[in-house]
């Protein structure tokens, strides 16, 4: 028996739906197998050795990106900084809110060549939780990282962008303060 168009065409729909509804999480999937995908710790990790490489340094360049519908103002304070690989370095993002009201955002961090991500160690971020501000509050957020000194010696530049999302406006005083999670 054949089904009839409009039940063909609904099945297609249906699956064309699922598949992209299950596109994110195999990706996910794949980056954590291949090591692909640019994504860096999502968590603080703990300094093991902060004995720095003297004998090679690593530029790392800094960008801020603001992601579709977000109105902050946001930017890395150095725009690069060349450090030894172990060597512990601790940098600055600024950011305003300039609505009349508080606004809380997230930043999604994304690393440059895909590879080198496994070896850019973050200890402290404001990218590992939402941040709210108040209305027309600007603030420098801190950043705290170790280049792994096992980075093969080809890597001469690593490249951390930072996009940075609306999520959400907050009239009543319902999302955390900045630094706080939710």
């Amino acid at each position: 028996m054949r089904l009839p168009l409009i039940a063909r065409l609904l099945i297609g729909v249906v699956a064309a739906f699922g598949f992209g509804f299950a596109l994110v999480p195999l990706y996910d999937v794949f980056c954590d197998i291949t090591g692909l995908g640019g994504r860096t710790n999502e968590t603080a990790v703990k300094v093991v050795d902060s004995t720095p490489d003297t004998s090679r340094s690593v530029r790392v360049r800094f960008i801020a990106t603001l992601g579709d519908g977000t109105v902050w103002q946001f930017s890395p304070v150095d725009d690069f900084v060349d450090v030894h690989p172990g060597e512990v370095r601790k940098v600055a993002f600024s950011a305003r809110n300039p609505l009349d009201q508080a606004s809380v955002g997230r930043a999604i961090p994304s690393v440059v060549p895909l590879q080198a991500a496994r070896y850019l160690q973050k200890t402290e971020c404001f990218c590992f939780q939402e941040q709210r501000l108040e209305a027309g509050q600007a603030i420098e957020y801190p950043m705290v990282f170790q280049i792994d000194k096992s980075l093969p010696d080809y890597y001469d530049t690593i490249t951390l962008n930072y996009t940075l999302y609306n999520e959400g406006l907050d009239a009543v005083g319902a999302a955390p303060a900045a630094g706080a999670s939710r």
